[in-house]
């Protein structure tokens, strides 16, 4: 291709010559060659300032994701202590259940025995009554009014015997040092005569009453070589002695007679003294004001 001449034709010298460097100086060259460099530091500041950019994008993302990786593991954590939470929630409610369940049971329990305590009652109470009425029947255990059971209180006049009057009972105190002064269960003779008299005086004024005999002691210590092994033993041994006694020896029967023996539990006055333990060495006739059931007239 040539280059077109002044007059519209073309120069066959030029063909093939695109721009003609004839007469042009060096710097023309060093001009484009420093644009076509400024435009490469251009493009090369755009791009640093792009990837500037993009690295800054890059950095909060990551801290984005570092923060979401933080509060997920925040809810996590939340999470697994409201299992934990839960679980122990769970196990106290199953334990409560449990307790509930038991108290449930006792109370089924307790109302059971309640019923049954009450069938018992309601069954005790008619027999009771049946009793009572069986008794009234037969003129067996005839009850007599307080007032007029104490207005009967025997007047004895025997040395070292008192009478007195506990609420519906009458209790006649024999002095034990009389009756056993040596302490082994053995009447002496004088003890015998007054069982005698009192015995005569009781089934003057109360032939069919129950007696109860009851011995009782001082807080003393047993004789050396004492075959009872407490103070129980002893008082109990004392007062069937007295049973003995009075059963075959007086006309009190055996079934009108009850024995206890109480040891030292019931003083009259304190154990302090010598005096005071003697006082309390006794034997009690107690007159109760109910009848005794007489054997052999008639069964219930």
């Amino acid at each position: 291709m040539g280059v077109v001449g002044r007059f519209g034709g073309r120069n066959p010298s030029t063909e093939g010559v695109l721009f003609p460097m004839h007469g042009k100086s060096p710097w023309v060259l060093g001009c484009l060659l420093g644009v076509a460099l400024t435009g490469c530091a251009e493009n090369a500041l755009v791009l640093k300032g792009q990837l500037q950019q993009l690295q800054q994008q890059q950095w909060a993302l990551s801290r984005q994701a570092e923060e979401l990786q933080n509060r997920a593991n925040a809810l996590d954590r939340d999470n697994q202590e409201k299992d934990v939470l839960l679980a122990q929630a769970q196990q106290r409610a199953q334990a409560a259940e449990a307790q509930v369940a038991a108290l449930k049971e006792q109370l089924a329990s307790l109302t059971r025995q309640l019923a049954q305590a009450r069938q018992d009652q309601q069954a005790a109470e008619s027999r009771v009554q049946a009793l009572s009425a069986s008794l009234q029947r037969r003129g067996s255990v005839p009850i007599e009014p307080n007032n007029s059971f104490a207005q009967r209180l025997p007047g004895m006049n025997l040395p070292g015997v008192s009478v007195r009057q506990d609420g519906e009972l009458i209790r006649i105190e024999l002095p034990g040092g009389t009756l056993f002064p040596q302490m082994d269960g053995r009447l002496t003779p004088e003890g015998a005569r007054l069982l005698a008299a009192v015995a005569h005086e009781i089934v003057r004024d109360f032939p069919d009453h129950r007696i109860g005999i009851q011995g009782h002691l001082g807080k003393i210590g047993l004789p050396p070589g004492s075959p009872w092994r407490s103070l129980h033993h002893l008082s109990y041994a004392e007062a069937m002695t007295v049973f003995d006694f009075l059963a075959t020896q007086t006309p009190l029967r055996a079934e009108q007679l009850e024995v206890s023996g109480h040891g030292s539990n019931y003083p009259l006055v304190s154990n302090a003294t010598p005096q005071g333990q003697q006082r309390n060495h006794r034997i009690e006739l107690v007159i109760y004001p109910d009848k005794a059931f007489a054997y052999g007239s008639g069964n219930l």
